[in-house]
C-alpha cells in the first residue's frame, strides 16, 4: 500500500514537472497542462483519487499550500513601485475590481442559480488573474509596451488583493451561517480581520528583524522564513478560524515594504517552492473534478464564461480607463485578456470543501464552475489574443531590441550605442553596483538572474528579440544562451567567447561569438580602459568597407553594421555580410595616442 502511495506522489510530481516543461516549450500557461494532467489522472482514468489518498489531510495541505502561494505573491507588492504608474492600473485594482466582482456575482446568481452568498464568494474569487498565467500569455501575444505593462501590473497587484477579498467574503459567509444576528456577525467579522492583521504584522516584523539582525545563519534563512509563515498562518487561525490567509498576505506585504531589507534569496526560494506547490496542488484539485457536476451546470456554465469574457471584463476596462489617453484599440485588447489561474482554483476548492460541510446550497458546484472559467479563459484567450492584437494593430512589430546580460563597462557601452541607434535595450546583472551604474547611464535594467523564476515573471521582453551576453563568467553566458534559445532562436543569441576555450566548451556553446572568437572580455575591457570609444562611420562610394579597415587597421573592432533600411547586423566570425555604400559601421575605436593589443585575427 505504501509503495502505491509513493508511486502516486512521484507521478504527481513528475506530471507537474513535465507540464511545466511543455508549457515553457510551447509558451503557454502551465496551468493549462497541469489541468489536463489532473483530469487524465483523476476523472478520466480514475487512478488518482485525492479524497481517498489524502483523507482528512487534503484540506489542511491545500490550505497551507495556498498560504505559501499567497505569501510569495504578496512579497512582490512593493508600494514604492506604484509611484508614477499610470492611473488606469490603480483604477483596475480598485473600481475596476469592484465592477468585476458585482458583475460576476450577478452572472453566477441569475445564470448558474447560485444563492446570493455563494454568488458573492464566486465573484470575489474570480476577480484575480495572476502573473503565473498573464506573463506566459504576453510572450506569445506581444502587445505594445503600454498594454503589456498594464496587464502585468494588474496581475501582480490583483492576485493578493483578490485573494484577500475572497477570504473576507468567505469569513462573512461562515460567520453569518452560524449566527443570524447582525451585531454578532459584525463582531466576528471584525475579530477575523483583527486577528489576521495583527498576526500578519507581528509575523512580518519578526521575520524582518531576524533577517536584518542576521539572527540566523544564511543557510537557514529560507527554512526559518517558511516555518514562520506556517506558524503565523496557524496562530492566526487559532485565534479566529480562517484568518490565516489574511495573515500571511499582510505578512508578505509588510516585508515587501520594509526599507533596507534584503529578501531576494527568500523570494527565490519561495518561487521555487511555489512552482512545486502549484504543480502538485493544481493536479490534485483538477483530479477532483466531477464531470457529473459539470454536466449539472450544463449551459449555465458556458453562459457564465461568456458573460465574464464579453461583459465583466469589457465593463471593467471601460470604467477603469475613463479619462485615460489609451486608444480604443488598446482598450479593446485589454478588455479581451484576463485569464484565471491557480489562486482562483485553489481558493475555490478550499472554500467549496468547507461550505459543503456547512450545508450551503450549490456549494459543490463552486469548484467545477471555477475550473470551467479557468479552462475557458486560458484556452480561448491564448488562441485568439495574438490574432486580435494583430488585427487591432496594437502588437509589437518583430522584436529587434536587445537583452544584454552583464552590466559591466562592456555591456553598458554596447547598450548605450544600441540605444542611440533607436533599439530598445534591457541590461541585466546580479550585481547591484553594476545595475546602479547602468541606470546612471540611462539604460533600462533588470536586477537579478535572467534564468530565474523571478525573471520569468517580471522580465519585460516586449520588443526584445536578440540576446547579447558579455558577463565575465562564461558559464553564466552559456546558461543565459540556453535559457533564451527557444525564446529568441539560436541565430539571435550572441556571446563573448572566453579567452581560453576547450573543444568541450565549443561543443556545448550555443551562442555565436560576438565580433569574432578572438575578442574576449578581458581584451575589450583593456581597450575601454585605454580610452577606446564606440564610433559610427557612414560608408560611401568613395569610402568603402575595405577603405575603412585599411584606415583603422588594428585600432578598431567592428561591432555592428546597419544598412540604409535600419536593419542591424552583429559582426561575428561567421557573418558574411559585406557593408556597402550607405551602410553605417559601429566600431570600438582606440585613440591614436593609446596602446592597443592586436588580436591574432580579424573578421572580414
Amino acid at each position: 500500500m505504501s509503495e502505491h502511495i509513493a508511486l502516486i506522489l512521484a507521478t504527481i510530481l513528475g506530471c507537474g514537472l513535465l507540464s511545466q516543461l511543455v508549457a515553457w516549450w510551447l509558451k503557454l500557461p502551465a496551468i493549462l497542462f497541469l489541468l489536463l494532467a489532473g483530469i487524465a489522472l483523476g476523472p478520466l482514468s480514475g487512478w488518482l483519487r485525492p479524497d481517498e489518498l489524502f483523507g482528512d489531510l487534503l484540506f489542511p495541505l491545500a490550505s497551507l499550500s495556498v498560504a505559501v502561494i499567497l505569501f510569495e505573491g504578496s512579497l512582490t507588492l512593493n508600494f514604492q513601485q506604484l509611484q508614477g504608474i499610470q492611473r488606469v492600473v490603480l483604477n483596475m485594482v480598485s473600481i475596476g475590481m469592484a465592477s468585476t466582482w458585482v458583475t460576476i456575482t450577478l452572472l453566477a446568481h441569475f445564470l448558474a442559480g447560485f444563492p446570493w452568498a455563494l454568488s458573492w464568494l464566486f465573484g470575489a474569487i474570480m476577480v484575480v488573474t495572476g502573473p503565473t498565467v498573464i506573463v506566459p500569455m504576453l510572450r506569445t501575444i506581444r502587445p505594445n509596451n503600454r498594454i503589456a505593462q498594464i496587464l502585468r501590473w494588474e496581475g501582480i497587484l490583483i492576485d493578493p488583493i483578490g485573494a484577500l477579498l475572497a477570504v473576507l467574503v468567505f469569513e462573512y459567509i461562515v460567520a453569518s451561517s452560524h449566527e443570524n444576528q447582525l451585531t454578532h456577525v459584525l463582531l466576528l467579522f471584525g475579530r477575523t480581520i483583527l486577528s489576521g492583521a495583527a498576526a500578519g504584522v507581528i509575523g512580518g516584523w519578526a521575520l524582518g528583524l531576524i533577517l536584518q539582525k542576521h539572527l540566523v545563519p544564511e543557510y537557514l534563512r529560507n527554512l526559518v522564513a517558511l516555518a514562520l509563515v506556517i506558524s503565523v498562518y496557524e496562530a492566526s487561525n487559532t485565534f479566529s478560524a480562517e484568518s490565516g490567509l489574511l495573515a500571511v498576505t499582510i505578512m508578505g506585504i509588510w516585508l515587501a515594504n520594509t526599507k533596507g531589507l534584503d529578501f531576494e534569496d527568500i523570494l527565490s526560494f519561495k518561487e521555487d517552492l511555489t512552482i512545486l506547490l502549484v504543480s502538485a496542488l493544481f493536479i490534485i484539485l483538477a483530479a477532483r473534478i466531477n464531470f457529473d457536476q459539470i454536466a449539472e451546470l450544463g449551459m449555465a456554465g458556458v453562459l457564465v464564461f461568456l458573460g465574464v469574457q464579453f461583459i465583466a471584463r469589457p465593463l471593467k476596462i471601460l470604467v477603469s480607463t475613463l479619462g485615460s489617453d489609451l486608444t480604443w484599440r488598446e482598450k479593446a485588447l485589454l478588455g479581451w485578456i484576463a485569464p484565471r489561474g491557480i489562486v482562483a482554483a485553489a481558493v475555490s476548492a478550499i472554500f467549496a470543501l468547507k461550505l459543503k460541510n456547512s450545508g450551503l446550497p450549490e456549494a459543490h458546484l463552486l469548484a467545477p464552475l471555477t475550473f470551467m472559467l479557468i479552462i475557458g479563459t486560458v484556452i480561448f484567450q491564448s488562441a485568439t489574443a495574438r490574432p486580435l492584437a494583430n488585427f487591432l494593430k496594437v502588437s509589437e512589430p518583430e522584436p529587434h531590441g536587445f537583452l544584454i546580460v552583464g552590466a559591466n563597462p562592456v555591456g553598458r557601452a554596447l547598450g548605450a550605442a544600441l540605444r542611440e541607434e533607436g533599439f530598445r535595450v534591457l541590461i541585466s546583472d546580479t550585481s547591484w553596483e553594476k545595475i546602479r551604474d547602468a541606470r546612471m547611464d540611462g539604460l533600462d535594467t533588470y536586477y537579478g538572474d535572467v534564468t530565474s523564476e523571478h525573471a520569468d515573471r517580471h522580465l519585460d521582453l516586449v520588443g526584445l528579440g536578440r540576446l547579447i551576453t558579455v558577463s565575465a563568467r562564461d558559464a553564466a553566458n552559456q546558461l543565459a544562451g540556453v535559457r533564451f534559445q527557444r525564446e529568441f532562436g539560436k541565430q539571435n543569441i550572441f556571446s563573448l567567447c572566453p579567452s581560453k576555450s576547450s573543444a568541450r566548451n565549443e561543443t556545448l556553446r550555443i551562442a555565436q561569438c560576438l565580433f569574432g572568437n578572438q575578442y574576449h572580455y578581458s581584451l575589450l575591457m583593456q581597450w575601454l580602459g585605454n580610452g577606446a570609444q564606440i564610433r559610427k562611420t557612414r560608408l560611401s562610394e568613395s569610402f568603402t568597407h575595405e577603405d575603412y579597415l585599411r584606415q583603422h587597421g588594428d585600432r578598431a573592432i567592428p561591432l555592428f553594421a546597419k544598412n540604409p533600411k535600419g536593419r542591424l547586423y552583429i559582426m561575428t566570425e561567421k557573418n558574411s555580410t559585406k557593408p556597402a555604400s550607405g551602410w553605417e559601421i559601429l566600431a570600438l575605436v582606440m585613440p591614436d595616442t593609446a596602446p592597443t593589443t592586436s588580436p591574432t585575427a580579424r573578421p572580414t
